[in-house]
């Protein structure tokens, strides 16, 4: 009970410089680009930080073949590229961004996410 409370403490001390690191992490997170590719570079899907998806490259050859299942394979598997690059570097960036923050357990917080997003 009393490590809840110190922890408890050492958050409200910490308030405003939390406040300013979550507009920057917010800032950082919009500026990272990461690039799903699938069918040998045939799409190309692009996300950003927030994993908000930026932009989606289909050649035309891919159109052209009139192969509407493997254009919706292919596009799916290049959006969950992106998207799983776009976990990773934003934990990465978050985890660099919360280090010095000095707030008890975040950092044995951060590091549970795993390398595909999860928490395993």
């Amino acid at each position: 009970m009393l490590k809840g409370l110190s922890n408890l403490a050492s958050l409200m001390a910490n308030a405003g410089e939390l406040k300013s690191k979550a507009a920057e992490m917010q800032e950082r997170m919009a500026a990272i680009r990461v690039e799903g590719i699938a069918g040998g570079g045939m799409v190309k899907v692009e996300a950003n930080g927030q994993q908000k998806i930026l932009s989606i490259n289909v050649e035309d050859s891919l159109l052209a073949t009139n192969d509407k299942e493997m254009l919706e394979d292919l596009l799916l598997s290049a959006t969950n590229q992106a998207l799983d690059l776009a976990k990773q570097a934003a934990a990465s960036e978050m985890s660099t961004l919360a280090g010095g923050l000095g707030i008890p357990g975040l950092d044995e917080a951060l590091s549970k996410f795993g390398a595909d997003g999860s928490t395993e």
